[in-house]
């Protein structure tokens, strides 16, 4: 058993997910920097610099505060703010991954649109061609291939 847990431990595939998971967090990282700190202060002066995570309904006449944690100690609120960031978050989010994996595919195309290049022929190769097609022309045969 511990050495059918070494094989599919150390098999390829879970090694290039262990990877892919590693650089998926690192990846994150650089894509919630993406997010807050380059396109939210777009959409905040677009939006005019409204903070959808502290928007809520009150669903108490009781809530009268202004900020979100304190309207939830007073009572049952709606917090759509958060969701509505979140949701914006992740369609900024989407549309950079769709760019990033747009550009790989234009890369990959351009890659499978290279011609392959024609191996050269063998100088000992070259040489025996070269010496078929004498003797054919002194003997008056027709070449072969």
């Amino acid at each position: 058993m511990l050495k059918e847990f070494r094989e599919f431990a150390l098999k390829g595939n879970m090694v290039d997910l262990a990877i892919g998971i590693i650089i998926g967090a690192a990846f994150s990282g650089l894509v919630n920097s993406i997010v807050s700190d380059l396109f939210m202060p777009l959409v905040a002066v677009i939006t005019g610099g409204v903070d959808f995570s502290n928007k809520f309904v009150a669903l108490s006449s009781a809530v009268t505060a202004a900020g979100l944690e304190e309207a939830r100690k007073q009572g049952p609120v709606f917090a759509y703010g958060k969701f509505l960031t979140l949701t914006i978050n992740f369609l900024i989010i989407a549309f950079i991954l769709f760019l990033v994996v747009k550009m790989m595919n234009r890369l990959k195309r351009r890659e499978e649109e290279k011609p392959a290049e024609v191996a050269e022929t063998p100088r000992e190769e070259r040489l025996l061609e070269e010496i078929r097609d004498i003797l054919a022309k002194g003997t008056g045969a027709e070449r072969r291939v």
